[in-house]
C-alpha cells in the first residue's frame, strides 16, 4: 500500500467547487434560521454523481475510491457548506454493495447513482441504548413472506428527507444468542411507501441544522427480499460502514478546519485596530498557526486511513484516530477563528458561528471521542476493557 501525496485530486475538487459556489453563506444562513433541509443543494450533488462516486460503474456510479470520496466531503466543508445533510449516502451504500444481492443492487443502487433515489438514513441508534448497539430494542418478527418490525429509532439524520433507509433490528432476542453481536439483521426499507403510516417520523431540534429525527415503527412489514445479507449477521455488516463513515466525516472535519483557518487568516490580514493589522499580533497568529499544524497532522491520518481502506486492509485503528484528531483539529480551528473575529465570530452574518456549531457535533457523533479512546486503549494498546 502506498499513500500518493502528489495527487491532490484537483479536477475532482474543481467539480465540487463548481456546485458549492452556487450555494454561498446566505443560502445556508436562511436554512439554518428555519432549520430547513437543503433540498436544492442535495439534489444537485446527487444528480452530478458526486454523492454516488463509490457505486461501481456497472450500477451507474463512478467507481471511485474512498480517498476520492473523502476529498469531495472535505471540499464541500471547506466551501462553507454543510455536507452532513447528505454524507450518509456515501457510506450507507457500502453495506448494500458488499452484502446485498444482485437484485437489490439493480433495483436500488442504479437509481441512487442516477440521482433518482436518496439513500441517506441509517436506522441504528435508539434512545435507551445509544452506542450500546447490541442492546437495541427494535425487533423484526418473522412472518409469512417477510418480517413485522416494531421499535423506536432516535437521533436519526435526514429521516424526513430520504427515500430509503437501512434499518438494523434484532431478529433473535438478546437472551437467546451466544454472543451479543449475533441476532441483528439489516433491512432495506422504502420509506416513501410507509412514511406517515407504519413510520411516524418526528423532527428533533438541535444546536445545528442537521435534520435529526426520531422514528416510531409500528407493525412495519418488510418483505423477505429486502433482507440485506444473512439473517443475524447485521452487526458485522455495519462495522464496515462505520469505518468508512468515520473516515469520510474526518475528511469533512479537515474541510471545516480549512474553512476556519482561511476565514481567520483573511480577516486577520484586513482587520485594522490601533493603527495596524491584527494579523501582526502573535496573539492572533499563534492560535491560527497551531490550528493549521493540527489540521495538517490529522490530514495525514485521514489519507493513511482512506488509502488502507481502498487497499482492503483493516482500518479500525486509523478510522478511529482520524475522526478523533480531525474533529479536534476542526474545533481548535473554529476556536481560533472566533477569537480572531472577536464579536463578529458570534454574528450569524459571518457564518463562523454556524460552522462552529456544526463541527462540534463530530466529537460526539457518529461516535463519542471517549468511545474512540476506549477502543484504542483496549484494541490497540492491550489495556483492560473499561466498559
Amino acid at each position: 500500500m502506498q499513500i500518493d501525496l502528489s495527487n491532490n485530486f484537483d479536477a475532482l475538487r474543481q467539480r465540487v467547487r463548481a456546485i458549492t459556489d452556487k450555494y454561498p453563506g446566505e443560502y445556508w444562513r436562511e436554512l439554518d434560521a428555519e432549520r430547513k433541509y437543503p433540498s436544492e443543494f442535495v439534489d444537485e450533488f446527487s444528480k452530478s454523481g458526486l454523492l454516488s462516486v463509490l457505486i461501481p460503474t456497472e450500477y451507474g456510479g463512478e467507481g471511485r475510491s474512498l480517498s476520492e470520496a473523502a476529498v469531495i466531503m472535505e471540499e464541500i466543508q471547506a466551501a462553507g457548506c454543510n455536507g452532513g445533510t447528505c454524507h450518509a449516502q456515501m457510506y450507507i451504500m457500502g453495506t448494500l454493495l458488499r452484502y446485498g444481492n444482485e437484485d437489490q443492487k439493480q433495483r436500488y443502487l442504479t437509481k441512487v447513482a442516477a440521482g433518482e433515489l436518496r439513500l441517506q438514513v441509517f436506522g441504528v441508534t435508539e434512545e435507551h441504548t445509544g452506542t450500546d448497539t447490541t442492546k437495541l430494542r427494535t425487533f423484526a418478527e418473522k412472518v409469512d413472506g417477510g418480517f413485522k418490525v416494531n421499535g423506536h429509532k432516535f437521533y436519526i439524520g435526514r429521516g424526513q428527507h430520504s427515500d430509503l433507509m437501512l434499518l438494523l433490528a434484532r431478529t433473535t432476542p438478546l437472551d437467546q444468542v451466544k454472543k451479543k453481536t449475533e441476532g441483528l439483521s439489516i433491512f432495506l426499507v422504502d420509506m416513501r411507501e410507509v412514511r406517515g403510516k407504519e413510520l411516524d417520523i418526528r423532527p428533533i431540534r438541535t444546536t445545528m441544522n442537521h435534520s435529526l429525527t426520531e422514528i416510531f415503527i409500528k407493525d412495519l412489514f418488510i418483505p423477505d427480499e429486502n433482507l440485506v445479507g444473512e439473517l443475524g449477521k447485521g452487526f458485522r455488516y455495519i462495522l464496515d460502514s462505520m469505518n468508512a463513515e468515520r473516515l469520510l466525516i474526518a475528511g469533512e472535519c479537515i474541510g471545516d478546519a480549512r474553512y476556519f483557518i482561511d476565514q481567520a487568516t483573511d480577516w486577520a490580514n484586513k482587520r485594522e485596530l490601533f493603527g495596524r493589522k491584527i494579523g501582526q499580533n502573535q496573539g492572533i497568529q499563534f492560535p491560527i498557526a497551531r490550528a493549521y499544524a493540527s489540521m495538517r497532522a490529522a490530514e495525514m491520518i485521514v489519507k493513511k486511513g482512506t488509502a488502507m481502506f481502498d487497499a482492503g486492509q483493516k482500518v479500525g485503528e486509523e478510522a478511529n484516530m482520524a475522526l478523533l484528531l480531525a474533529s479536534e483539529a476542526s474545533w481548535e480551528a473554529g476556536n481560533a477563528a472566533i477569537q480572531t473575529f472577536g464579536g463578529r465570530g458570534f454574528d450569524a452574518n459571518y457564518d463562523i458561528e454556524r460552522k462552529f456549531r456544526e463541527t462540534r457535533l463530530y466529537q460526539v457523533a457518529p461516535i463519542s471521542k471517549n468511545m474512540i479512546l476506549a477502543y484504542l486503549s483496549e484494541h490497540v494498546l492491550g489495556l483492560p476493557r473499561s466498559y
